[in-house]
This record gives C-alpha cells, structure tokens and sequence, in this order.
C-alpha cells in the first residue's frame, strides 16, 4: 500500500471539532471521538501539493471555478459511476446541509410537509424544522438486521401537502446500498404523485466491494426531471473543512430555482482552496481511496470479530457503504440515556447516539470507523470494560 493508515496523526490543538471540541459538547474529558463523520487519515499528496502551491501563490481573492474543476467532476462520475453529467448542471454549495436548507426554502412553504427515512442523518430533520416546515416520518423496516424501504407506508403519508423527499443514498447511519429496483419503486411513486426527490449522495464512493452505488438520476430522465442530487468531495477525501459541494440538477427550471435561493444568501462564491483540492482529489486521489476503503473494511471486520468473540451484547450491522458503524446496543436493556451515560462516562468513548437519527435509532450507536485500527483497538476494549463493569 502507498498510504500508512496505521500512523496514527495527531489532530488535537488544530481547531478540529472531533477532537478539540468534544469535552465541550458531550460534557466529559479525555474522550475517545469517534462520532462526526471525517477522516483521521491524512488526504491524498496530490491534494496537499494543489494547496501547497496556491498558498505559495500568496494571493487569496475572489475565486471563480475553473473549466478543469467541472472536468475533473464530469469524468469521475462517468468513470466510477457510470453517470454522464454536463457541466451546466453542477451548482455550487459551501457543503450537502446547506444545499438542502436552500432546497427546503426554494421548494416548499411554511407548514408543508417534507418525508424523511429514519433513523436517517439528524440535519435532514433540522432542515425542515428550521424553516417551519412538518416532518413526515416513513421509518425504515429493520428485517434481520438490514434496513428496507417502507413503500406502502410511503403511499399511505404522501397527501397534497407533501412537496419532498429527502433520501439519504447510500444510507446513513445504516450503511444500506440501495438497489435499482429500491430506487425506482421510490422513484415512481414520488413521480405519480408529485413529490421532489432530493438525494443526499455523499457517500456514494464509500461503498465495499461488489457493491455498487446508483446514482438516483441516472436511472431515467423522468427521474432526473424529478430530482436533486447532492455529492461533495468532503466524505470521499476528508476535505469537510473546505466547504466545497457540488449539487447536480439538470432540470433547468429547478436548477435556476435552486441558484436563485443560494444567491439570496450570497453562499455560491468558490472557496479557492476547495475547488483545487476537489479537483485535485478526482483526478489524482483514486488509489488513495481504494486504499482508504480496504482499510476501514479492516477496521470493520475487526470490531465485528471483537464484539462476536468477547461482547456479544452488542451487534455491528452488516455495513455495505460509509465508514460509520451501525451498532446494535438493544440487548443491554438501557434507556436511550443511560446507554449514552455508559460509553461517555465509563468507557469514554465519544459515539453519536442513535435516537438522535429519529425513530427507530433508539438503543443504537454509531461509530466512525475511519482512524486508525490501535483507535478502533482501544475503543473496543474501553468499551467492553464498561460493560463488564456494569454488568457486575
């Protein structure tokens, strides 16, 4: 391998919220973090080279994007995801959540209601409630440990005052790969009934082998129509802190309405330094993230193993795309609050909890797979040991 993901890189004192703002929001010193989705691995030496040489450059005005940006995003996604995108259609957000906070104001209006999956990424309830808009739950069925679509409860919520869907593909936090026939049974129904699918595809290059991610509007120009897809480099590259994501929208009409509502609040100017680290990450950054993806399979296989052998009490879901752990916490028969208490406080480890995902995430946490495995190691026995201890 190129890349030495065991080093273990130092990231406290560098303004990073996983690690230096984690005593402040979960209320306990010395934690293990491993709950906010980025990466402990340094980025591809490609990257840093593009930001090297613009910092060398010493000048840092107004950005534009350049041809070679939109380029560079065209042919990944036809290379690793067989999608042919133009480059009219990719609008510019500072990241994903800001995207759909523009999408929620731009397509629907105050008290309408907008469907989400949970447990489901937490901002896309926040994006709805922020703007005075009603969640609409189509929980997700759980069947033997793997997350379905609810399809005839889909049908059964979606009323005059239903505009959007938002889909979260790949899933997070369940780590679901959806499959053709999944999207275009949610595709068709929110087609017939009027209902804008909005599809969070950050993830879609973190998926395991023979998986395969389907981007939503690649399945058929009705569905492209009928859709906004939101990806960024961020997951992809660990480059969350140069607020650089690209939202494709070849639908003219939403398109123009979606850079209108971004104009308002004057968030469509490039960040110099995302651009040329996005750019640089497509073109050069394969072979970084093949490498990136075996080893969190590791670290996957290793916690799945540990838990088996010595804390059977806790089950890792079967994971299929994203670096996040889905952890079945049930069997130890807390409440939502203690099973917080117990990793915080006895085993100080920093995990997102899984009520915070909305229904069906209760007694379930998620862990962030991507540091290196003496991290994962140490958290895995930290929290074993709690367990022992409460079990005494």
């Amino acid at each position: 391998m190129k890349y030495d993901f065991d080093k273990v890189v130092e990231r406290s004192n560098t303004a990073s919220v996983k690690w230096d703002a984690t005593e402040e929001l979960f209320g306990e010193k010395e934690l293990l973090p491993l709950w906010v989705a980025d990466m402990d691995f340094k980025v591809p030496d490609e990257v840093v080279k593009a930001i090297q040489s613009q910092a060398e450059h010493g000048i840092f005005g107004y950005t534009t994007r350049k041809p070679s940006y939109y380029e560079a995003i065209i042919d990944w996604m036809k290379d690793h995801h067989n999608w042919v995108i133009e480059k009219e259609w990719i609008c510019h957000s500072p990241g994903v959540v800001t995207a759909l906070n523009l999408i929620v104001q731009a397509f629907s209006k105050p008290g309408d209601k907008i469907i989400v999956q949970p447990p489901v990424y937490y901002p896309f309830m926040k994006a709805i409630q922020n703007h005075d808009r009603q969640v609409v739950y189509n929980p997700l069925l759980f069947n033997e440990g793997r997350f379905e679509m609810d399809f005839e409860d889909l049908i059964s919520k979606i009323d005059s005052s239903v505009k959007i869907i938002l889909l979260c593909n790949p899933q997070n936090p369940g780590g679901r790969v959806w499959t053709e026939s999944e999207l275009k049974r949610l595709g068709d129904i929110c087609l017939e009934r009027g209902v804008l699918v909005v599809s969070d595809e950050i993830h879609q290059d973190l998926v395991f082998k023979p998986g395969k991610h389907i981007p939503f509007s690649a399945i058929s120009e009705q569905f492209a129509d009928n859709s906004i897809i939101c990806t960024a480099p961020s997951k992809t590259f660990n480059l969350a802190g140069l607020q650089t994501s690209n939202i494709i929208i070849s639908n003219k009409a939403l398109r123009e309405k979606f850079v209108m509502e971004g104009d308002k609040y004057a968030v469509t100017m490039s960040n110099s330094f995302g651009a040329l680290a996005t750019e640089a990450a497509y073109n050069y950054g394969g072979q970084w993230l093949e490498e990136v993806l075996d080893y969190v399979e590791g670290n996957l296989h290793f916690i799945t193993k540990y838990f088996k052998s010595n804390l059977p009490v806790l089950k890792v879901l079967p994971l299929e795309a994203t670096y996040l752990a889905w952890i079945d916490c049930r069997e130890l028969g807390l409440t939502p609050e203690e099973l917080e208490k117990l990793f915080l406080s006895k085993a100080k480890v920093a995990l997102n909890q899984g009520y915070v995902f909305g229904p069906g995430g209760e007694g379930f946490v998620r862990m962030n797979l991507a540091c290196s495995r003496s991290t994962v190691e140490k958290a895995a026995q930290q929290m074993k040991e709690a367990i022992i201890q409460l079990r005494l």
